[in-house]
């Protein structure tokens, strides 16, 4: 039964891991066809900021898609999942979000909330790299 659970685990590892692929395949085409679509009409070649934040979100979307893509091969090699890549992502996620994001139109609160869950998941990620760190070195040392 065990056996059978691993291989169906794998199974939907793999299938998370192609359409994760396609995805990243596709937005990258809309990329491309946005950034084209933006430098040729006019004014050509120069664009506007809020083609910029549309341009530079799906670059953060394309590569947010791609360290899932790393987390999901990790997991599928080693069978476990590697903590720090994961706060990369959610890192990434968050940069994401308050690089398209409207401060005009959201609350100070919110701000607020957003600036709180970057701190927390920056100290999480120093710490969890600190341990790392700290524990390549004392193995090292034996």
């Amino acid at each position: 039964m065990l056996l059978l659970l691993k291989k169906f685990e794998r199974i939907i590892v793999i299938a998370l891991i192609v359409m994760m692929a396609l995805t990243i395949l596709l937005a990258t085409v809309e990329l491309a066809w946005l950034i084209i679509k933006d430098v040729i009409t006019p004014p050509i070649i120069l664009l506007e900021i809020n083609e910029l934040l549309d341009i530079f979100g799906l670059f953060l979307l394309v590569l947010l898609g791609i360290e899932l893509i790393s987390t999901f091969k990790t997991y599928l090699t080693e069978n476990e999942i590697h903590i720090e890549v994961v706060f990369a992502v959610a890192l990434i996620a968050i940069g994401r979000k308050v690089i398209i994001l409207d401060v005009k139109e959201i609350s100070s609160l919110s701000l607020l909330g957003i600036a709180a869950i970057i701190i927390s998941l920056s100290v999480g990620y120093f710490l969890v790299k600190r341990t790392f760190h700290s524990k390549a070195s004392r193995d090292a040392e034996k």
